[in-house]
C-alpha cells in the first residue's frame, strides 16, 4: 500500500461523524444560529455533518400502527412496544424510522438543538425519539444502559430556555436545572449509597443513558430571547469554542449498571 493511500485512509477512519437532530420552526431563530454555528464548526475539523430538521422534514412524531408495514403479531390488541419490536427484528419498520436509526448507527456523536418547551422537549422530538430510539434498535432487555445498543457513542443536549439562569437554580423559582435533564440524560446527583469518595457518581436515569450512549454535559443557553445582543453573541462564540475540543471531553460519569443487581 502507497504511502498516499496510507494518509488517505487514515484520514477517513479519523474522521467522525456527528448527527444534529434539530427541533425548531424557524431557521433565522436563536436554536438555527446554535445549529448552523455546530455544522460550521465541526464540518471545519472535518467531520461529516448531518442534520435531521424534524420540521423541516414534517416528522411524524406519533407513534402508531402506520409504523409497522408488516403483519402485526396481535392485530386483536395493539401494544406499540412489542410490535415496534417485532418490526424492528422483521425489519418491517416504515421508512422514516429506518433513515433516522441509519443516521444514528453512523454517528459518533448525536447532537440534540432544541427549546425547552414546558420544562422538556418539543413534541416532535420526543416522538423522534419515541419511534426511533425503539427496542431492537437502541435496546434490548437485557441489552441497557452500560449494555444498551448505542454504547460508544456520545450525545449532548444543547438547550435554550425562555427564563432566566436565575430562576433554574435550588433557590431560584423553576428548581435546579439539572432536575429537567433526569429524564433525558442521565441524573445529576449523588446515589445516597455510594461511598463518599465517589460524590460526582451519578443515578441510572434518563433516555439517552438507557440506550448506552456516554452523555456530555449539556449545552444551555438561558434566555436568548431576552438577553441582550452581545449576550447571544457571547452564547454563541462559547457554544463554537466548546465545539472546537469537544472529542476531548469526558463524558458524565454514571453508576454501573451491575451496582444496582442488574
Amino acid at each position: 500500500m502507497c504511502d498516499k493511500y496510507k494518509a488517505l485512509t487514515g484520514a477517513n477512519r479519523m474522521r467522525k461523524k456527528v448527527l444534529i437532530v434539530y427541533a425548531h420552526q424557524e431557521p433565522r431563530s436563536f436554536n438555527g444560529c446554535l445549529k448552523k454555528v455546530a455544522v460550521e464548526t465541526l464540518s471545519k475539523q472535518g467531520c461529516t455533518v448531518t442534520v435531521s430538521d424534524l420540521y423541516a422534514m414534517d416528522f411524524e412524531p406519533r407513534a402508531t400502527r402506520n409504523d409497522i408495514t408488516g403483519a402485526l403479531s396481535n392485530p386483536e390488541v395493539f401494544s406499540y412496544g412489542v410490535e415496534a419490536y417485532e418490526a424492528c427484528k422483521k425489519q418491517s419498520l416504515t421508512s422514516d424510522i429506518v433513515e433516522e436509526q441509519k443516521k444514528v448507527q453512523e454517528a459518533d456523536l448525536v447532537i440534540f438543538q432544541f427549546p425547552l418547551y414546558w420544562s422538556s422537549v418539543p413534541a416532535i422530538l420526543k416522538g423522534w425519539m419515541d419511534r426511533v430510539l425503539c427496542q431492537g434498535f437502541a435496546f434490548d432487555l437485557p441489552g441497557f444502559y452500560d449494555s444498551g445498543f448505542l454504547k460508544g457513542k456520545l450525545a449532548l443536549l444543547s438547550i435554550t430556555t425562555g427564563s432566566m439562569a436565575e430562576m433554574y437554580t435550588k433557590t431560584g423559582v423553576s428548581g435546579d436545572f439539572k432536575y429537567f435533564l433526569w429524564p433525558l440524560q442521565v441524573a445529576i446527583a449523588p446515589h445516597p449509597t455510594l461511598p463518599p469518595q465517589l460524590p460526582q457518581v451519578q443515578n441510572e436515569h434518563g433516555t439517552l443513558h438507557f440506550c448506552g450512549f456516554k452523555v456530555l454535559a449539556p449545552q444551555i443557553s438561558f434566555a436568548p430571547e431576552t438577553a441582550s445582543e452581545e449576550e447571544r453573541k457571547q452564547m454563541v462564540a462559547s457554544w463554537a469554542q466548546r465545539l472546537e475540543t469537544i472529542w476531548k471531553e469526558v463524558p458524565i460519569p454514571c453508576t454501573r449498571s451491575w451496582y444496582f443487581g442488574q
